[in-house]
């Protein structure tokens, strides 16, 4: 056990975790060049293409120094703030981190939050400036941050460049000299974390652990504390680029084991393994359960896919623990699921991945926040979408959830970034000049109104160099109002939208003009109305397509014209009585582009 070190990266985005892992890999030599490509660990096609880490990757290295080997458990962790619950995770399986800082953009909000982290469950930090090979390198500067930061020696810094390769060799130094060794007893009763796990087609599912205490050999009865469950080890081993099997996984070791589970309500990411006959005393603290930011309903363009659906979403959820769902039905799309999600890019990436990884065609609605509503009985009732608001008589006043944003900028950016925040509803708490030209700005905002753009209107603003970090705090009394929009006089519930009432006439004035351009032509008119209770504030009209019948009259009375034209129009009539609007998905996303 004595050489054996469990270590994760942490890293604000694009500060470069997974080239770092991708170096770390090829000087240990768990790689071979013909299995090396960049980003190796980031397995999934979307990681790729969009060059972030979504998923945590467990990887196991071994390394010689100074004539011992010693076992690196490497986890290589996302850096989106709508995935720190990954993180929140891998930290638990650790006894130290690796955090890095980019040495020409300096210390950013997720490195703070993350490296907050990392202290409360007392790990060792070992850090890194990363990118000194680059010309605007600001080596000094970032140093200073760093030491101002954490409170480490400056000579304690290790530079580097995951890049070129400089600086790898005294990583590796640091990670076996700096970061303890694992705790823990071989042969006390089994206590094993599930930090995570996956869904593999032919062997069911795959948890990933970390035995804290005891040893677990293949073909051991265990126990599942939390749900109760026992099951035999089929298979356990370490994870290196592929799975290996071992015999056995003994205190500080981090690996996988498959039991045969077939479904996924049957394991829960936090929980404690422990042996049947020789159980531990108590459960490993798990981790706190996540609460969801933005709820947004998920339906199968095709009604007879729902059960299909629901199975997608189960597996998802194995391995992506923050995603939470429930059933709900909505008028305008049938039955479906009232997913919550951590922010806008989770919410993308869980809907890109349905359509990847199990070929599900759906819709999403419009993405809502959690508002409380306390009627004039003194009752509270959460409400989740407007569908679920209830009549106006009854409520006595409505609370949003509000968020604590911390901002770090260049100074520069301070007077735009201050006015998006303040157009956002938002009220300053506190400024801090980090350096003479860097500024943290904290803001109360609600989070209702940065659900939608926030993030990317804050990034063009700043030219990309401020980062944002937040965290819920608490709720306040809000007027808001039940924006309705009606299609040919029948409410379309999944466009619906809980708006402040200062934003409802421009908001629903904007749908309106937006759904015009997305709904197409009919056999008859079509009204699109905005409205708050029975007060319509906008209308837009999408014009009928019409044959040209009077083109036979040539010449003639105006009357024949005329007959044809009225035979036309109570035609017409009778269609858009009939007729029903098919609402593209296009106008479920277009909502969430408007300005």
């Amino acid at each position: 056990m004595k050489n054996i070190r469990n270590f994760c990266i942490i890293a604000h985005i694009d500060h470069g975790k997974s080239t770092l892992a991708d170096r770390l890999l090829q000087t240990t030599q768990t790689l071979s060049a013909r299995d090396f490509q960049n980003q190796v660990l980031d397995s999934m096609d979307l990681e790729r293409e969009r060059g972030i880490t979504i998923k945590s990757h467990p990887i196991r290295m071994e390394y010689n120094y100074e004539g011992e080997k010693y076992i690196l458990n490497l986890i290589d962790t996302p850096g989106h703030v709508d995935f720190s619950y990954e993180v929140s995770r891998s930290l638990e399986a650790c006894e130290g981190v690796l955090l890095i800082v980019d040495a020409s953009q300096g210390i950013q909000a997720q490195t703070i939050s993350n490296m907050y982290l990392a202290l409360e469950n007392n790990l060792e930090i070992v850090s890194v400036l990363n990118k000194i090979d680059l010309e605007n390198a600001m080596i000094e500067e970032v140093k200073d941050q760093i030491v101002d930061l954490i409170g480490i020696d400056r000579d304690e810094i290790i530079e580097a460049s995951a890049k070129t390769g400089f600086g790898i060799e005294d990583i590796l130094e640091a990670i076996i000299k700096k970061i303890p060794a694992p705790k823990g007893d071989p042969d006390a009763p089994l206590q094993a974390l599930v930090f995570d796990s996956m869904y593999n087609t032919f062997r069911g599912v795959i948890s990933y652990i970390r035995v804290f205490n005891g040893t677990i050999y293949t073909g051991d009865h265990l126990k599942f504390v939390n749900t109760k469950r026992e099951y035999w080890a089929d298979e356990i081993g370490t994870l290196r680029l592929k799975q290996e099997a071992r015999p056995m996984l003994s205190a500080g070791d981090v690996g996988y084991i498959i039991s045969g589970i077939k479904t996924s309500k049957e394991i829960k990411v936090g929980d404690t393994i422990t042996h049947v006959g020789k159980s531990c005393a108590a459960a490993i603290r798990g981790f706190k359960d996540i609460n969801p930011m933005v709820f947004a309903g998920i339906y199968p363009v095709d009604a007879d896919d729902y059960e299909e659906l629901r199975a997608s979403l189960e597996k998802l959820q194995l391995n992506d623990a923050s995603l939470s769902f429930e059933p709900e039905s909505s008028a305008a799309l049938g039955f479906g699921f009232r997913c919550g999600f951590l922010g806008l890019l989770h919410m993308e990436i869980i809907q890109e991945r349905l359509d990847r990884e199990f070929d599900m065609d759906v819709i999403t609605t419009v993405p809502n926040v959690n508002y409380k509503v306390i009627t004039k009985k003194g009752e509270t009732i959460d409400v989740y979408n407007p569908s679920g608001l209830p009549e106006p008589t009854v409520i006595d006043h409505i609370e949003e959830p509000f968020i604590s944003a911390q901002i770090i900028s260049k100074s520069e950016y301070t007077g735009s970034i201050m006015k998006l925040c303040i157009d956002k509803r938002g009220i300053l708490k506190n400024q801090v000049y980090l350096t003479s030209d860097r500024i943290e700005i904290t803001f109360d905002l609600p989070l209702g109104e940065i659900v939608f753009d926030f993030y990317d209107k804050l990034k063009s603003l700043s030219k990309g160099y401020a980062s944002f970090d937040y965290f819920i705090n608490g709720y306040k009394e809000a007027r808001l109002v039940r924006l309705d929009i009606l299609l040919n006089g029948e409410i379309v519930d999944a466009l619906s939208a809980l708006i402040h009432a200062d934003n409802a006439y421009n908001f629903g004035r904007k749908m309106c003009e937006k759904l015009k351009e997305l709904i197409p032509r009919q056999q008859f008119d079509i009204a699109i109305q905005a409205a708050i209770g029975a007060k319509i504030i906008a209308r837009e009209t999408v014009k009928a397509v019409r044959k040209d019948v009077t083109a036979k009259c040539y010449g003639g009375d105006i009357s024949r014209k005329r007959k044809l034209l009225e035979k036309q129009k109570k035609g017409k009539k009778r269609m858009r009585q009939v007729g029903n609007v098919e609402v593209p998905q296009q106008a479920f996303l277009a909502v969430l582009k408007i300005d």
